[in-house]
């Protein structure tokens, strides 16, 4: 029983990466303050369950209805990721217009915490070690997601604001490069 857990948590959790996350939720979250921080981290969470069950029962459903393979959802997560990076990265977009720091929804939960890998690593466990580890797993690593989070507020009064608005570009610019990795491995899939 432990080992079929571990077997469906060490996926989740890498394909999560709750360490990676704290650091993109610092630099998305820069300028806004402590209360708005944790409610845009309960919406990427919220979001991010809701995706993932979703995709669970209907993964396999919705790709064989739109005649897509998980190679095409990797690149469409990839450009989505990417378009988000060169807008932090280059100033376009809602921060130039004076818009709202809303980012609980996309990119955390959607495509950063549900991401592609994730959604792929739940479809191939929940046929390798079954439905109810696989939830089990997904919950407790979204917990860790959110004691990490929470936790978010700690390191950025240790960097400061220059260190945040430093980290924020670095961040912006490993997004792209993992967007660009998503969007290599769908194309090398097909």
């Amino acid at each position: 029983m432990i080992e079929k857990f571990l077997l469906a948590f060490i996926p989740v959790f890498v394909a999560i990466d709750p360490i990676g996350l704290v650091a993109i939720f610092i630099g998305l979250g820069t300028s806004a303050s402590s209360e708005h921080r944790k409610r845009q981290a309960f919406l990427g969470l919220f979001t991010g369950l809701l995706v993932s069950i979703g995709f669970i029962f209907l993964g396999k459903i919705i790709f064989k209805a739109l005649g897509i393979t998980v190679a095409d959802f990797q690149v469409g997560g990839g450009l989505i990721l990417l378009a988000l990076a060169v807008r932090e990265l280059v100033g376009f977009g809602p921060h130039d217009r004076g818009g709202s720091d809303e980012f609980g929804v996309v990119p955390l939960g959607m495509p950063l915490i549900a991401g592609p890998a994730l959604l792929t690593a739940l479809l191939i466990l929940v046929d390798s070690v079954g439905l109810v580890f696989t939830l089990v797993s997904l919950l407790v690593n979204l917990a860790l997601v959110a004691i990490a989070l929470c936790n978010a507020d700690r390191f950025a009064r240790w960097m400061g604001t220059q260190g945040l608005r430093g980290i924020s570009k670095i961040i912006a610019l490993l997004l792209a490069a993992i967007a660009i990795s998503l969007i290599r491995r769908g194309w090398q899939m097909h």
